[in-house]
């Protein structure tokens, strides 16, 4: 499986943007996708993740109620539509899939950068 994250930009506190996780090689619902982020100078974390069977949805305390990932089969592609973005969001974006709920991320993606601006 090759991820392809897509999406970043510069936006303003209070602002949105909406990433993509293109996938190829497999459906994107065989497996499940992840997003994490990395901040500067910060270990790497999980925002939420969308798993293979039946869609379910979770997300990082951090993020829940602004973020929604969703998928489009048909693209093959998974969405982080990142809503009331905070300057502490900037990071780089990464998506990444399992095999099931219970293995390790193992495919990933290059990140792209958001910046969130004050």
């Amino acid at each position: 499986v090759q991820l392809q994250a897509s999406g970043g930009g510069l936006v303003q506190a209070g602002g949105s943007l909406r990433l993509s996780c293109t996938a190829s090689g497999r459906p994107v619902t065989s497996y499940g996708t992840g997003w994490f982020r990395q901040a500067p100078g910060k270990e790497r974390e999980f925002v939420g993740r969308i798993d293979r069977n039946g869609g379910r949805t979770y997300y990082a305390d951090s993020v829940r109620g602004r973020f929604t990932i969703s998928r489009d089969n048909a693209k093959n592609t998974v969405y982080l539509q990142m809503n009331s973005l905070k300057p502490e969001d900037t990071a780089v974006y990464y998506c990444a899939g399992r095999e099931t709920t219970s293995s390790t991320f193992e495919y990933w993606g290059q990140g792209t950068l958001v910046t969130v601006s004050s």
